[in-house]
């Protein structure tokens, strides 16, 4: 005669199952669910708990345990119940008065919060504060900025632009045109001192000027290919000869759409007199925007250690970046890692 307590039977339905064994095939996540899952799969079949207990490998408890959760909550009870945690302090009303001051107020001896002043004035913790800024995205201490254009036209040619760049013409080039006057050549006054052991690479902090130039430059935006050009003037003439260069260097065959900004080099009689020469050449001036006029900021081959300026119009024209000046140290002088102590000994030459 079987003795104990009966164990009442426990059927899925069929959505109940193809969740089960979803949660039963997880590999690695998870991996407490799928066990929880195989025992009720396991118990589906009508198995009693010490089979079952000995299937999963687990004890007979356990698997009375799973099976009770089960018939009481569905596939909830064997999910993980919330644990209890420490209650949270800061109010609402706490709350609303950090989000309202951080965005509505600005304090009087500073130009924006921190967390030590709105701590202070709200009577918080500033990791509290800090808290309450992160999970709302708050920074007080950036900013950024805009810019909007008063062009009437600004947004026609914006889509001309865009679409020159996106969709060009077929047989045509299209220019990206843009100049950067007064590039410096700058020079220290004593020579760079190299890293070595232990110590940074030092130079002087004054710097002599080997006279400025202006660098002209044209961008294929289809191939990455840069048409450059140096000059000591920025003025509409050398801008003419900049033309000059481009008509030489693009085939016959293309027409060529230019892309540039609204500098008044660009808008004189002489540069409207070549245009009209030239009905190959179109003319497209993008606004006061940076739209295209900064694609070299990243790249220019400006050097502190270019000796002069016909040095840095070399390196502007090539658009290679100079060589790295190497000054090697004295044969006679001790290594660094023998201990002895240097004497003091000038550097200039």
């Amino acid at each position: 005669m079987r003795t104990g307590r009966p164990i009442p039977p426990l059927s899925i339905t069929k959505d109940q199952r193809g969740a089960l064994e979803n949660w039963a095939r997880r590999p690695k996540t998870a991996q407490a669910l799928a066990w929880r899952a195989r025992i009720i799969l396991a118990c589906a079949e009508g198995k009693p708990n010490k089979v079952v207990a000995q299937q999963v490998r687990v004890r007979q408890q356990t698997v009375s345990k799973w099976r009770s959760r089960f018939l009481g909550k569905g596939l909830e009870g064997l999910l993980d119940e919330p644990r209890p945690g420490t209650p949270r302090k800061v109010s609402d009303a706490e709350l609303e008065k950090v989000l309202t001051m951080t965005l509505e107020s600005q304090p009087r001896d500073a130009t924006h919060w921190s967390t030590r002043s709105m701590a202070g004035q709200c009577g918080l913790s500033r990791s509290t504060v800090g808290r309450i800024w992160r999970a709302f995205a708050l920074q007080p201490h950036r900013s950024e900025t805009f810019k909007l254009s008063k062009d009437p036209l600004f947004i026609d040619k914006v889509r001309d632009i865009v679409g020159l760049y996106l969709h060009p013409p077929d047989r045509a080039m299209v220019l990206c045109v843009d100049e950067k006057s007064q590039i410096q050549a700058l020079d220290r006054t004593q020579p760079l001192l190299p890293m070595r052991p232990g110590q940074v690479e030092r130079r002087s902090h004054d710097y002599k000027r080997h006279g400025t130039t202006s660098l002209f430059a044209a961008l294929d935006v289809k191939t990455g290919a840069v048409i450059g050009e140096c000059h000591r003037r920025h003025r509409s003439g050398e801008f003419r000869k900049f033309l000059d260069t481009i008509d030489q260097n693009v085939p016959p065959s293309l027409d060529v759409h230019l892309i540039l900004d609204n500098y008044g080099t660009h808008k004189t009689a002489t540069i409207r007199n070549w245009l009209l020469k030239r009905p190959g050449f179109t003319y497209t001036s993008h606004p006061p925007a940076p739209l295209g006029s900064t694609w070299w900021s990243d790249g220019l081959p400006l050097s502190p250690k270019s000796r002069f300026a016909v040095a840095l119009t070399a390196a502007c024209a090539s658009w290679k970046r100079p060589s790295r000046t190497i000054w090697p140290l004295p044969t006679n002088r001790p290594s660094p890692l023998s201990g002895q102590r240097r004497p003091m000994r000038s550097w200039h030459r």
